[in-house]
């Protein structure tokens, strides 16, 4: 397997003994996953399952999904993902359930995709970091967007063009965030860094497609006998 999904449940410090350093640190709450369809190559061209995450309480579903649970006798699910199946490797079947015990480990690097926070209707300042103009002297332009196109051709607003409008409430993933903790017994995992979305919010959590190098210390040059820069 390569991912698994979750539920964003906060933020926190961790206190590093070995480097001194206090880490900022995100807790979700991964799993457990039974699943819910198996896709094979020969039926559907791709490898992948269709998981769900399990939840304290079961949500209410028509005749269709309960159906579609049915087949893989596993409880309705409020959410549903694919995740792929590594290539090569044995996916798991039907009405199993995958646990974020098995998947990752300390130091592992994963990207985590989620749904940003909605901000509403929003100005090209907050939007798009537009600059504006000046705030005194007389001027009438503060935060406009400025000229928007040429007036006698094309006549009109070129697709594309940043404008006020919605903002947030959008599919966005971070990657390459490092894994602190793995607890298995309570299907949590704890990376470093921040999460898109606000608490309580559903996560999917996969290894780390371009996973960089941890940065290794630059070794320490001896400056004896070599001559001051001059101030």
């Amino acid at each position: 397997m390569k991912g698994i999904l979750g539920r964003k449940l906060g933020m926190t410090q961790i206190f590093d003994p070995e480097t001194g350093n206090v880490d900022a640190v995100t807790v979700i709450e991964a799993g457990p996953c039974p699943v819910v369809t198996v896709r094979t190559e020969a039926a559907d061209g791709y490898q992948a399952v269709q998981l769900g995450l399990v939840e304290e309480k079961a949500p209410k579903v028509n005749k269709a999904i309960a159906g579609h649970y049915k087949k893989a006798n596993v409880p309705p699910t409020r959410v549903r993902r694919e995740v792929k199946v590594a290539k090569g490797a044995e996916a798991p079947k039907a009405g199993e359930q995958v646990l974020v015990g098995g998947l990752f480990a300390a130091g592992e690097q994963v990207d985590v995709i989620a749904t940003s926070r909605g901000l509403g209707f929003q100005g090209v300042v907050k939007r798009h970091h537009f600059a504006g103009g000046a705030a005194t002297h007389g001027s009438m332009f503060h935060r406009a967007p400025g000229s928007i196109g040429a007036s006698s051709y094309p006549s009109r607003v070129i697709k594309g063009m940043r404008a006020a409008g919605h903002m947030g409430n959008r599919r966005v993933t971070t990657r390459n965030l490092r894994v602190v903790s793995v607890d298995a017994e309570n299907n949590l995992l704890i990376v470093r860094g921040a999460v898109p979305g606000a608490a309580n919010g559903y996560v999917l959590i996969r290894k780390a497609i371009a996973a960089k190098p941890e940065p290794k210390p630059q070794a320490e040059v001896s400056t004896k006998g070599k001559a001051k820069p001059k101030k």
